[in-house]
């Protein structure tokens, strides 16, 4: 039932899969919070609990994904999430600051290196 009235919510993407997926990932989510206490925790424990410092100089040096984040996808998927490729972990890995891909002139590349 809930997820027929997601299909009719015009409020968001109303694709079978992906509403499907957004509800066994949160259960994959539950699953290794209760064992880890929390998810981060276990997301971390990827980047030794240390941001990944880059130094790029250009856009273009910024990479989509990356090895580790294509094995953090693997192990997601092995544990029952879906929809999350390689790409969308870098972007998680890069918003939770798993990784610092501030340009070497922006003011944040600084103030996060010196953060370790």
């Amino acid at each position: 039932k809930q997820i027929q009235a997601l299909l009719e919510d015009p409020g968001i993407v109303r694709n079978r899969r992906k509403i499907e997926s957004a509800v066994k990932n949160a259960r994959a989510f539950l699953k290794i919070r209760d064992r880890e206490g929390a998810f981060w925790p276990y997301m971390w424990d990827f980047v030794q609990n240390q941001p990944i410092q880059n130094a790029w100089r250009t856009l273009q040096e910024v990479p989509a994904t990356t090895p580790l984040a294509e094995r953090i996808s693997r192990e997601l998927k092995a544990r029952g999430f879906t929809f999350v490729g390689p790409t969308i972990v870098y972007a998680h890995m890069q918003a939770t600051g798993m990784v610092n891909d501030h340009l070497v002139e922006c003011f944040r590349w600084a103030e996060l290196r010196g953060s370790e």
